[in-house]
């Protein structure tokens, strides 16, 4: 009897008491689709995910300030100057600090990590080869002086905010040399291990990856600019809305990263939750390959630019997360082109559809990342463009697939979301605008060449307004760009990103920038 009263009693307690979850006080816990990360190493680092990651754990050479990007300011490097004939900049490297590893940074960590970038010639390696960089001449044209002063001389003289904004993207992270070297096999500059290990300076280190499954960061306790105010970062790879919602509202995690807007419609009103919304320079878009038959012809891409429904996808679909854009420069950008010519309008997809030799319609693929809001989006233009008769299978897979079959250029229509790697317009008209290589083996690899779209004359007059050092005239260079890139290009641009994350009431801190590699950890408290 007295065991049954025991059993009772216990009961009550637990069907009585309130399941409070709560993450650990030191501890930042985040849901995020991060299924996009292909490598640690910053030499290689192009996705999103793993862009923040790196933006969190290695010192850069320079930054910006997230509310005013105009002001560029140190970080591993403490001052630097530009030579009067515009090529040499010369920057000084900040004593004090230190590696994870505990070797000191020094000027020869900056040399090797920039050099580094430009031989293993990943994917952002041409952000550093534009500036005539490359395996031949990359060791003469940056160089260290001493322990702490670094030269880098570019081929010809450009706008000095142009090569400052490319030093504040992910390749201007510095490694730690020594340890890297340590780690080097067959001449890999130790591409190998870092694509999975860590080397650098930052104010987090990292701890735990597991593709798919979680992240874990640690508080650099020694960071040479004060240390986090938390010990640890976790994130959490939730693919689901619905489940970081809960996850969201019961207090298992602190931030859900992905929610879309039924989800933040829902917890409007909770006063335990703040919605955090941040303007951002990311465009979604579907990429056209050229080296498709229908797709290579004018009539087909513009037909195309006449399915798809922007507004109406913006204001159900993507409400309060995106806004109707269709221009390669994002709105806040030097030279942005804010015209809207296109709207859904079946009628005159037929027309020029038939012009194209396609009277009855035609059937098509489209490679989908397998996350919201990009498998929605693709639902959505799969009906849209059934309306003018092209027939649309959507292959959905995971972030790492669609990205590197894409970069194979196998696809015939990609949807994609594209971020500056830095705050000047060249970083979207280089990729957007430019090609001047198609073949298959060709160095640069811009989106351009991905979608195989051979354009030689425009490729000049992208390289012209890189050039122009004033700023209106620059502006100008860059609408005419645009408005001839709007109505020949294989690109259906179609909206621009607000990012929002909803964070406990708790939560204080957590910086969401203009850049994807502009999301910081540092400074929360809970």
């Amino acid at each position: 009897m007295q065991r049954w009263s025991l059993i009772v009693m216990a009961l009550v307690i637990v069907f009585s008491t309130p399941a409070l979850a709560a993450t650990p006080a030191d501890t930042l816990v985040m849901a995020w689709q991060f299924d996009d990360i292909i490598s640690l190493d910053p030499a290689e680092i192009f996705e999103f995910s793993a862009a923040e990651y790196a933006a969190n754990t290695y010192d850069r050479l320079i930054s910006y300030d997230v509310e005013d990007v105009s002001k560029i300011y140190g970080v591993a490097a403490e001052s630097w100057d530009v030579s009067p004939d515009g090529k040499t900049y010369t920057f000084k490297i900040r004593k004090g600090i230190t590696f994870a590893s505990g070797n000191p940074l020094t000027a020869e960590d900056v040399v090797f990590s920039l050099q580094r970038a430009v031989i293993l010639d990943k994917s952002p390696a041409f952000i550093l080869g534009q500036f005539g960089f490359h395996t031949k001449n990359v060791r003469d044209r940056i160089k260290a002086v001493d322990a702490h002063t670094v030269t880098l001389e570019t081929d010809k003289a450009y706008a000095p905010t142009l090569v400052l904004y490319c030093l504040t993207s992910t390749v201007g992270s510095v490694v730690d040399k020594k340890e890297v070297m340590a780690h080097e096999k067959d001449g890999d500059l130790g591409h190998a291990w870092l694509r999975t290990n860590y080397a650098g300076s930052g104010p987090f280190r990292y701890n735990k990856w597991k593709a798919s499954e979680i992240l874990i960061l640690d508080a650099n306790k020694t960071y040479w600019d004060g240390a986090p105010a938390l010990k640890r970062v976790i994130i959490r790879h939730i693919a689901e809305q619905a489940t970081q919602r809960l996850l969201l509202e019961k207090g298992d995690i602190d931030i859900a990263r992905n929610l879309g807007p039924d989800q933040i419609r829902g917890l409007e009103g909770n006063p335990d939750i703040r919605i955090h919304p941040s303007p951002k320079g990311g465009l979604f878009y579907l990429g056209l390959n050229q080296k498709h038959e229908a797709l290579k012809k004018p009539q087909v891409r513009q037909a195309l630019k006449y399915l798809v429904d922007y507004d109406g996808i913006a204001d159900t679909i993507l409400k309060g997360s995106m806004v109707t854009h269709q221009a390669f420069l994002p709105k806040g950008f030097l030279g942005a082109l804010e015209d809207k010519p296109f709207k859904l309008d079946p009628a005159k997809a037929k027309q020029l559809l038939a012009e194209a030799g396609y009277p009855n319609g035609l059937t098509l693929t489209m490679d989908t990342r397998n996350n919201f809001p990009t498998l929605d989006m693709a639902q959505a233009i799969q009906s849209t463009f059934a309306q003018g008769g092209v027939k649309l299978e959507i292959i959905p897979m995971d972030g790492k697939q669609a990205l590197t079959k894409y970069r194979a250029r196998n696809h015939e229509i990609y949807i994609g979301r594209w971020g500056p790697d830095y705050q000047d317009p060249h970083t979207n008209a280089d990729t957007f605008a430019k090609n001047i290589d198609n073949a298959d083996d060709a160095k640069a690899k811009p989106l351009a060449w991905r979608n195989a779209w051979d354009i030689p004359e425009m490729s000049k007059k992208t390289d012209a307004a890189v050039k122009e050092r004033d700023s209106q005239k620059r502006a100008q260079m860059y609408l005419e760009i645009q408005r001839e890139h709007q109505a020949t290009s294989p690109f259906v641009i179609m909206f621009q990103e607000i990012e929002v994350a909803a964070e406990r009431a708790n939560v204080k801190g957590f910086v969401l920038g203009p850049s994807f590699d502009s999301n910081f950890y540092r400074g929360v408290t809970k």
